[in-house]
C-alpha cells in the first residue's frame, strides 16, 4: 500500500475517465441526443470531480463540476450539444483535466496561479452553454473564486481510501472493482466521513435523482431475489448479484449522505458477504428480516425528495431495530459455522441469539408500518426534479436488466512485459522440448527392428544347429537368449506404444500452452486508436474541413509489440489523408462529393497476415503530377520517369525526404511521413504499397505478420546448413534450368515474364563455403526491395516451418544478413534471415562484380594497388556525385545506402576512408561514426563527414564522436573535399 499515493490513485482514474470522456464526446458531436453517450459523460466527470476533491485539486473540482452539470442538462433536454463550438469547449476542458492530471505534486502550486485565468474562461464558456448564452472564451468568469488546495498525501488514510473507493465504484457495475484491492482491508474498520469538504448538499437535485434511480433499481432486484427464495427455498441464490447492489445503495448513499440508508445497506451487504462467506442457508424468518430492510428502500421512493432527510430522521429508531435483526443473522451464520466445524451437526444456533432474533423479527412488522405510514402522511412533490428522475431511471434500466444477470467478466491481472515475454520463450522452449519426443520415439523403432533381427537370428541358429548334440548347459544358454530377445522386443513394444502416447499428448498440451500465451500477448485494434478521433477531429477544425472517421476491426487480435509501433505510422498516414487528400467542402460539392469526407481504418487477419488499410475518398495522386514532382527533385531524368509504372511511381512516396505538398506547414510538408511508416514495416518484416485513383481518393495497404513471436518460413539449405527465409519477404521461389542462365556485362541472369533477374549464390552472399555437388536445375529464392528483383540460388527446399523468433545476444551486434534466430523441431539451431539486408549485400556483389566466377587474385591484386573509400549516404543523387569525384581521382569506391549498411560493410571489407553523411535511415552517421572509434580493428579509420547541416552545434557534434573532418555539401564545388582526402590517406 506503501507504492500508492492517492495522487497516483487520481492519476490512474483520471486517465480512464478522460479516455471515456473524448470517445463519447466525439460520438456525441455525431448524435447530439445521445442517451447511451450523455449517461457515459456525467458518470465520467462525476468521477473526475469526486477522485479531484479527495486529492484536494480544486481547479479540477470546478471543471468536472460544471462539466457534469452541462451533461445533465442535455439529458433533461434543457440544451444540446450540437455546434462544433460547444464541443471545442468541453475538448478544451478534457484536455485541460488531462493536464491537471500529469502535473507533478511539486509543481502543481506553481502551475495553479499560472492557468487560473484558463480555468475560469472554461467555466464561464461551459455556464454559457448551459444557459444557452452566447459563447465568449475569452471572458471572466463571475463564479467564486476558490484558492485552489495543494494538500496531498503520500499515504493511504482509511478516511479517503474510503472517501475514494466510494466515488469511485458508485460509477461501475462491475463489482468488486478491479482496482480496490488496496482498499479491501480498510474498509470493514471505516469511520464515519462527514468531512465538510466532501459532504454533498442535500439541494444537489441531480445528484439526488441519481440516487434515488440506483435505489430503486437495486432495491427491485433485492426484493424480486428473496421473494422467490422464500417461495422457494431450494432457488439458487446468487449472492455477487446481491452484494453488489447492496454494496451500490451504499455507495450511492454515502455520495449524498444517508447516513441511515448506509447503514443499512451496510448490514445487508455484510449479511451476504457471510452466506457467502460460510456457504450458510436462510430460514424463512432471516429473509424476512432482509425483506423489511428493502422494504424501507423502496418504501422511501415515495418520499417527496427535500423531505426525504426529514423522513428517515423520523424512522431512525426503528431503521436501528431493523438494522440490529439483519445483523444478528451475521452473527447467527458464523455461530453456525462454528458449530458445524465443531461436528456438531445437530447443534443450531444458540438459544441466546436465536429467541432474540426471532423476537427482534416479530417486531419489525409493525416497525415497518409505521415508516409506511409515515410516508403516506406527505403529498408534497418537487416538480423540478420530475425530469432528472425520470433520466435517472432510464439511466438505469440497462443496469436492472444486467444486475439479474449473472456475471461473466473475466477479471484482468497486471502482468510485466519482460515477464511475459519471457513466459513466451519458455512457453516455445517448451514446444520444441516436447517436439523432440516423436523423433526420439522413432528412433526407438529402429531399436525395435534390431531386437526382431536378433531373434530371428537366434532362432536360424537352433535350426542350423539341427539334430547336432549339444550339451545341457548350451541348450540352457539359447533357450535363455531367445527368451530373452522375446521378452525385450514386447517390453519395447509396449513401452514404445506408451512412448507415442505421451508424445502426442506432450506435443498438444505443449502446443496449446504456446497458443494460450501468444493470445495473452494479442490485444483488440481497438487498443490502439483511442486517440485518432480526436486528432482528425481537432486537424479537420485546423484545416476548414469536414471528415468522417471510420474504424473497422476493432476487435482484430494484433501483437502487442506490433501494436505500439502502429501509432507513429498510422497517425502520419492519416494526417496525410486529411491533409493532402480530403478536399475542403466547396471543392467536393463542385466534384458531386459530399462535403463530408470519409477516412477508413480498417483491421483484419487476411492469410495468415495482419491487413491494415488506410483509405479515403479525397483527391488522389495524379501520375502525371507525381512523374513531374520526381523529375524535378531530380531523382531519375524523364525519359526515366516516363517508363515508371503507377506502383512504381508510388514507391517514390515512401523515400526519405520527399514530399508531394507544395509547401512546408505545421502539418506536412518537410518529407518525413511515410518514411517512417516504411521503416516501421520494413522493421517488423511487412510490406507496405499504396494505389491511388485519382479524383476518387487513396488507400495505403500495411502487410504485417500477426505476431512478432512466431513467422511462416520457407526453410532452404545453403552450404549443408539450414537457414529460414520470412515467408513475407519471398517474392516467389521456383527451379531454373541452368541453360538458361545468360551472361551480359559480367553478370549472371535468367529471364522470367520478360525480365530479367540478377542471379547469385545464397552462400557467396552469407560467405559460407561452395557446396561440393553441381545441379542441372538451381533451386532460386526470388526476392527484392523497392528498385530491383534478385534469384539467390540455394542447396534445396527443406519446405514450410512456423519458428519461434529468438533475438540475438545483443552483444554480437548486428550480424550481417541475419535478424534472429529459432529452434528446429528437433532442437537443431536455425538462423533467420534479414531479407532487407541480403538484397543489400547481393547488390554490392553484382554492382561490383564479386561473382565466384571473377578471380579473387585478380581482384586483390588491383584493391592493393588501389585505396578503397566507403561512402556512406542515403541520397543516391549524392552518393552518385561523391563516387564520381573520387573514382575520377582514382580511388575504388564502395557505396553504403545507410548507416547500418555501411557499419556491415566496414566490418567484411577493407577500407582507407570513410565519408559518411548524418541523417540516415537505421543508423544515423553519428552512431556510425561512434561505432567506429570504439571498435578496435576499426577505429584507426578515417572519418570525414558530409552533410546539409552547417551549424556551428553540429560541426561541434561530428567532430566529438571521432570524425576527422566536418565538410558541409558545397564542398562538391571545389576542392574542399578531395583536399581533406588526400590530407588523411594521400593520393589514390
Amino acid at each position: 500500500m506503501s507504492n500508492f499515493s492517492m495522487m497516483d490513485l487520481f492519476r490512474m482514474e483520471a486517465d480512464s475517465q478522460v479516455e471515456i470522456l473524448n470517445e463519447n464526446i466525439l460520438a456525441l458531436e455525431n448524435n447530439p441526443s445521445s442517451p447511451a453517450e450523455l449517461e457515459s459523460l456525467m458518470r465520467a466527470a462525476h468521477s473526475l470531480k469526486g477522485a479531484a476533491r479527495i486529492v484536494g485539486l480544486d481547479a479540477a473540482v470546478r471543471v468536472a463540476h460544471v462539466m457534469e452539470d452541462c451533461f445533465v442538462a442535455a439529458q433533461a433536454g434543457a440544451i444540446a450539444l450540437d455546434a462544433p463550438d460547444k464541443i471545442d469547449v468541453m475538448l478544451r476542458a478534457i484536455d485541460l483535466l488531462a493536464q491537471i492530471s500529469q502535473i507533478p505534486e511539486t509543481e502543481i502550486e506553481n502551475w495553479l496561479p499560472f492557468n487560473r485565468s484558463q480555468i475560469e474562461s472554461l467555466e464561464t464558456a461551459i455556464l454559457a452553454i448551459i444557459n444557452n448564452e452566447k459563447l465568449d472564451i475569452g471572458s471572466q468568469s463571475e463564479a467564486e473564486q476558490i484558492e485552489p488546495e495543494t494538500i496531498f498525501e503520500s499515504q493511504i488514510t482509511p478516511e479517503l481510501a474510503a472517501q475514494f473507493y466510494l466515488d469511485f465504484t458508485i460509477e461501475t457495475t462491475d463489482y468488486p472493482q478491479s482496482n480496490s484491492d488496496i482498499f479491501q482491508k480498510i474498509l470493514p474498520e471505516l469511520p464515519k466521513l462527514e468531512s465538510p469538504e466532501t459532504r454533498l448538499l442535500k439541494t444537489d437535485l441531480p445528484m439526488l435523482a441519481l440516487f434515488l434511480a440506483e435505489v430503486e433499481a437495486q432495491s427491485i432486484l433485492l426484493n424480486q431475489t428473496l421473494l422467490a427464495l422464500k417461495n422457494n427455498p431450494n432457488e439458487y441464490l446468487d449472492l455477487d448479484s446481491l452484494i453488489k447492489s447492496a454494496h451500490l445503495i451504499k455507495g450511492a448513499a454515502r455520495i449524498v449522505q444517508f447516513n441511515q440508508v448506509i447503514k443499512l445497506a451496510w448490514a445487508i451487504e455484510d449479511t451476504f458477504v457471510a452466506l457467502q462467506k460460510y456457504k450458510a442457508s436462510l430460514n424463512v424468518s432471516q429473509i424476512d428480516s432482509l425483506l423489511f430492510g428493502v422494504n424501507i428502500l423502496e418504501n422511501m421512493q415515495k418520499i417527496p425528495v427535500l423531505e426525504i432527510e426529514n423522513w428517515l430522521e423520523e424512522g431512525d429508531e426503528k431503521i436501528d431495530r431493523i438494522v440490529a435483526a439483519i445483523n444478528l443473522i451475521s452473527e447467527a451464520t458464523k455461530i453456525q459455522k462454528v458449530a458445524i466445524s465443531a461436528n456438531k451437526t445437530n447443534s443450531q444456533i444458540t438459544p441466546t441469539a436465536q429467541p432474540q432474533l426471532q423476537n427482534t423479527t416479530a417486531e419489525l412488522t409493525e416497525s415497518s408500518g409505521q415508516i409506511s405510514q409515515t410516508s403516506n402522511s406527505t403529498a408534497v412533490t418537487v416538480e423540478q426534479l420530475s425530469t432528472q428522475r425520470a433520466i435517472g431511471k432510464t439511466a438505469t434500466a440497462n443496469l436492472r436488466e444486467n444486475a439479474q444477470k449473472p456475471k461473466t467478466a473475466d477479471r484482468v491481472v497486471r502482468v510485466n512485459a519482460e515477464n511475459l515475454n519471457r513466459i513466451m520463450g519458455l512457453a516455445g522452449e517448451s514446444l520444441v522440448e516436447a517436439k523432440w519426443l516423436q523423433p526420439f520415439a522413432d528412433s526407438l523403432l529402429k531399436l525395435r527392428t534390431h531386437q526382431g533381427q536378433l531373434y530371428s537370428l537366434l532362432e536360424k541358429l537352433q535350426e542350423s544347429l539341427g539334430d547336432s548334440v549339444l550339451d545341457q548347459r548350451s541348450e540352457d544358454y539359447l533357450g535363455s537368449a531367445r527368451k530373452k530377445a522375446n521378452d525385450c522386443r514386447h517390453i519395447l513394444s509396449d513401452r514404445l506404444n506408451e512412448l507415442e502416447l505421451f508424445a502426442r499428448r506432450s506435443a498438444n498440451l505443449s502446443d496449446r500452452l504456446y497458443r494460450e500465451v501468444i493470445a495473452s500477448n494479442m490485444r483488440p485494434f481497438a487498443d490502439g486508436v483511442p486517440a485518432f478521433p480526436r486528432m482528425l477531429r481537432d486537424l479537420a477544425r485546423q484545416l476548414g474541413k469536414q471528415v468522417k472517421f471510420e474504424v473497422v476491426g476493432k476487435s482484430t487480435q494484433v501483437d502487442r509489440d506490433i501494436l505500439e509501433k502502429l501509432e507513429a505510422p498510422l497517425t502520419h498516414i492519416l494526417r496525410n489523408a486529411l491533409d493532402h487528400g480530403i478536399e475542403a467542402p466547396e471543392p467536393r460539392l463542385a466534384a458531386g462529393k459530399p462535403a463530408e469526407g470519409t477516412i477508413r481504418l480498417e483491421a483484419a487477419h487476411r492469410g495468415g497476415m495482419l491487413s491494415i488499410t488506410v483509405s479515403d475518398d479525397g483527391s488522389g495522386i495524379e501520375p502525371e503530377k507525381l512523374r513531374e514532382k520526381i523529375v524535378t527533385k531530380g531523382m531519375v531524368s524523364a525519359e526515366m520517369a516516363a517508363k515508371l509504372t503507377e506502383p512504381e511511381l508510388m514507391d517514390f512516396l515512401f523515400l526519405p525526404g520527399f514530399s508531394t505538398a507544395s509547401q512546408v506547414t505545421e502539418i506536412s510538408g518537410r518529407g518525413v511521413g511515410l518514411d517512417i511508416v516504411q521503416s516501421m514495416v520494413q522493421e517488423v518484416g511487412g510490406i507496405l504499397r499504396a494505389t491511388s485513383l485519382p479524383g476518387k481518393g487513396m488507400s495505403f495497404h500495411l502487410q504485417l505478420p500477426l505476431t512478432l513471436s512466431v513467422i511462416r518460413t520457407l526453410l532452404v539449405e545453403i552450404s549443408g546448413e539450414p537457414y529460414a527465409f520470412p515467408l513475407t519477404r519471398i517474392d516467389r521461389i521456383l527451379m531454373v534450368d541452368t541453360a538458361e542462365i545468360a551472361i551480359a556485362e559480367n553478370r549472371q541472369y535468367f529471364t522470367l515474364d520478360n525480365q530479367n533477374i540478377g542471379l547469385v549464390t545464397a552462400y557467396q552472399v552469407l560467405q559460407l563455403p561452395a557446396p561440393s555437388h553441381k545441379l542441372d536445375f538451381l533451386p532460386v529464392i526470388i526476392v527484392s526491395d523497392r528498385s530491383s528483383s534478385y534469384g539467390l540460388a540455394v542447396d534445396k527446399f527443406l519446405g514450410e516451418r512456423d519458428l519461434v523468433v529468438r533475438p540475438l545476444d545483443p552483444r554480437l551486434g548486428k550480424v550481417a544478413d541475419i535478424s534472429a534466430a529459432a529452434f528446429m523441431e528437433d532442437g537443431a539451431p536455425v538462423l533467420i534471415i534479414d531479407v532487407e539486408d541480403l538484397v543489400r549485400s547481393t547488390d554490392k556483389l553484382l554492382t561490383e562484380s564479386r561473382l565466384q566466377k571473377v578471380s579473387q587474385t585478380a581482384q586483390t591484386a588491383e584493391s592493393t594497388t588501389r585505396k578503397r573509400v566507403l561512402v556512406v549516404d542515403d541520397s543516391i543523387t549524392v552518393r552518385e556525385v561523391e563516387r564520381k569525384l573520387l573514382e575520377n581521382q582514382g580511388y575504388e569506391v564502395e557505396i553504403a545506402v545507410n548507416g547500418m549498411d555501411g557499419w556491415n560493410a566496414l566490418r567484411t571489407g577493407n577500407f582507407d576512408l570513410v565519408i559518411s553523411d548524418v541523417d540516415m535511415p537505421r543508423m544515423t552517421g553519428i552512431e556510425l561514426v561512434s561505432q567506429i572509434k570504439n571498435h578496435s580493428g576499426l577505429k584507426s579509420i578515417p572519418v570525414i563527414i558530409v552533410s546539409y547541416k552547417d551549424r556551428e552545434e553540429d560541426r561541434i557534434r561530428g567532430l566529438e564522436v571521432g570524425a576527422d573532418y566536418y565538410l558541409t555539401k558545397s564542398s562538391f564545388h571545389d576542392d574542399t573535399l578531395l583536399n581533406a582526402v588526400v590530407d588523411l590517406i594521400g593520393e589514390a
